[in-house]
């Protein structure tokens, strides 16, 4: 449930930014007033797609075999796995650029009067983050063992997206303790640690189907210190891939991933923070 917060609460935020920037710019203008109801027709076909994905999801799940499910689960997992390491390294790259690539698409489309142009651009950005949202938490309920309750899953999500709204307005105050580069700098530390974990997830699902093998199981038994089924061991299990009964493979694989990243983030951003360009969307 609290990954589920997390990620709705991450991602609101982000398409709450790449709003801002255009409903900011649209706003500072005469001309581009004028596209504000695109901006909203955009926003509203980049949900639909979004919800579009979340049911051809479900469906296709609810067609499968038990162990069909499995298989789709195991590789659902996997793919939010290297969405949530793609995303991050997406943000590293552009994320300086971020407000300028906007306000020069919106730019073009006033430019030519191509307003559906401008519908096209919000309804891209705004589904890119849906669908990824969408893709994180199916992912992460796939990658639970128990699934959970729908509507606690459901209120979650709600919740997230009402701390989003709170997160987006105290991060435009622009103050000192909020920024915006405290915030990405904050968020990708703990989406690299949730991406272990669905990568885990997947792993275990892949073991469970005999396709992966487990090398030695369990290395270590370190239940005694840390259950990963309840308290702060359920914690760290849910957001880091923790495991008091861990497979070789399943360290190895989780080792690698680790490794992974820290080449991908060196060789985009040297490991800092998306820019406070980001802030831009409040000036």
């Amino acid at each position: 449930m609290e990954q589920v917060l997390f990620i709705v609460w991450r991602e609101s935020v982000e398409a709450l930014l790449v709003v801002g920037i255009l409903y900011t710019w649209l706003r500072a203008t005469p001309e581009g007033r004028r596209g504000l109801p695109y901006l909203w027709g955009g926003i509203v076909a980049g949900l639909a797609l979004a919800v579009a994905l979340a049911l051809v999801l479900l469906g296709v799940s609810s067609w499968l075999s038990d162990e069909g499910q499995e298989w789709f689960q195991a590789i659902m997992s996997l793919a939010a796995c290297a969405l949530v390491v793609q995303m991050v390294v997406w943000m590293k790259k552009h994320g300086r650029t971020l407000k300028s690539e906007l306000e020069s698409g919106a730019r073009a489309s006033v430019a030519s009067d191509n307003w559906w142009g401008l519908l096209v651009l919000v309804a891209i950005a705004v589904a890119r983050e849906g669908s990824e949202t969408v893709v994180f938490l199916y992912g992460t309920v796939a990658a639970s063992e128990g699934g959970g309750d729908m509507m606690k899953l459901a209120l979650a999500g709600v919740a997230g997206f009402a701390v989003a709204l709170l997160t987006f307005w105290l991060l435009q105050l622009g103050g000192k303790l909020i920024t915006w580069r405290r915030f990405f700098r904050v968020t990708e530390i703990l989406l690299l640690l949730l991406a272990g974990a669905l990568l885990v997830g997947g792993l275990d699902h892949l073991i469970s189907l005999g396709v992966l093998p487990t090398l030695v199981d369990p290395v270590w038994d370190s239940s005694w210190l840390l259950d990963d089924s309840s308290g702060l061991g359920k914690v760290l299990a849910d957001f880091a891939g923790y495991r008091a009964y861990p497979a070789l493979i399943t360290v190895i694989l989780w080792l690698a991933y680790w490794v992974v990243v820290w080449a991908l983030l060196r060789a985009f951003g040297g490991g800092r923070p998306a820019p406070a360009a980001a802030h831009g969307a409040s000036s």
